[in-house]
C-alpha cells in the first residue's frame, strides 16, 4: 500500500507546498511500499522511524519534520529546528550491506551533488558551504528479526540561524540557492539519494571514494583529532576512514573513534 500524508497546523506550510503523493510516485519504482509523511512536529524524525522499526514496521518510509523538539546529531549533539528554518527529514528502509563503512560519506556526497557544485564534505558526516557547516547526517540502524533497518537522517540549514554559543556561524542553503524552499530542496535530493543507497548496497563505498575525495573540505588541511593528535588530512581510504599524516606516520581514523576539526 502506498501512503502519502500531510499533517500541519494552520500557520505552517500548506499541503500543496509538500507534494507527498508526487514523491511516492517518484520513489515507488525503487521502493514499492514507501510511505511519505510530513509532520508538523516530532521529537526527532530519526527517533520516530527507529520506534516504528522496533515495533515491526519495516516499510520504506520518508518522514519530514517541520519542527523537531529533540533532534539529534552525531555523538549526542542536539539539532533543534523550527518551521522554515531547516529541512529535516529521515529515510528509513531495510538495507542488506556486506560492509557499512563509509555509508554516511556516500550519503553526504549524494546530497552535495544534488544541491550545488561548490558544497564541500567535512568528514565524516557534515556538508560545508564556504568552510561553515551547512548540513549534517545521522545514520542509525536496528536489527529486527533477520533484517537490518537503516534510518538516514539529514538536517539542512535553510535560512540564517542563531550562531550564539558557536565558534563558527552555520551556513544556510539560501546562501547558495537564493529563494529555495524546503520542498524544492527535498525534491532535488530524494531520487539521487535512493539511487545512492541502492548502489552502495551493491558496490559499497569503493564506488564513491573518488567523488568524496573531490569534494573533501579537509583534504591537505591541518587537523586536530579529539585525542589531541595533529596532522594533515589526506583524503579517505577504500573503507571511508580518514587518512591523517601525523608525526608517527599515516593514521586511518574511523568515524566511530574520534571527531576531527581543522586546526586554526
Amino acid at each position: 500500500m502506498k501512503v502519502a500524508s500531510f499533517t500541519a497546523s494552520s500557520d505552517q506550510p500548506s499541503r500543496q507546498d509538500w507534494p507527498c503523493a508526487a514523491w511516492v510516485e517518484r520513489l515507488s519504482p525503487a521502493l514499492p511500499e514507501i510511505q511519505v509523511q510530513v509532520l508538523a512536529e516530532v521529537d526527532s524524525s530519526n527517533s520516530e522511524l527507529m520506534r516504528r522499526a522496533r515495533a515491526g514496521d519495516l516499510r520504506a518510509q520518508l518522514l519530514v519534520a517541520l519542527a523537531q523538539s529533540a533532534g539529534r546529531g552525531r555523538m549526542g549533539r542536539s539539532w533543534l529546528s523550527q518551521p522554515g528554518d531547516a529541512l529535516t527529514f529521515s529515510l528509513g528502509l531495510p538495507l542488506q550491506l556486506r560492509d557499512w563503512s563509509g555509508l554516511s560519506l556516500a550519503v553526504g556526497l549524494s546530497v552535495a551533488q544534488s544541491l550545488h557544485p561548490q558544497i564541500e564534505l567535512k568528514w565524516p558526516n557534515d556538508l560545508w558551504w564556504r568552510q561553515r557547516k551547512l548540513a549534517g547526517i545521522l545514520i542509525e540502524t536496528a536489527n529486527v528479526g533477520a533484517q537490518r533497518y537503516a534510518v538516514i537522517g539529514i538536517g539542512i540549514n535553510l535560512k540564517e540561524r542563531d550562531a550564539q554559543g558557536l565558534s563558527t556561524a552555520p551556513a544556510w542553503l539560501q546562501e547558495a540557492l537564493p529563494g529555495v524552499t524546503a520542498p524544492q530542496a527535498l525534491s532535488r535530493v530524494l531520487g539521487p539519494l535512493v539511487q545512492t543507497l541502492q548502489r552502495f548496497e551493491r558496490d559499497g563505498f569503493a564506488a564513491f571514494r573518488d567523488g568524496f575525495n573531490e569534494r573533501d573540505g579537509l583534504r591537505e588541511r591541518s587537523v586536530t583529532l579529539s585525542d589531541g593528535t595533529q596532522g594533515v588530512a589526506r583524503g579517505v581510504n577504500e573503507s571511508g576512514a580518514l587518512l591523517v599524516h601525523t608525526a608517527a606516520g599515516v593514521q586511518a581514523v574511523a568515524s566511530s573513534e574520534v571527531s576531527v576539526r581543522p586546526t586554526p
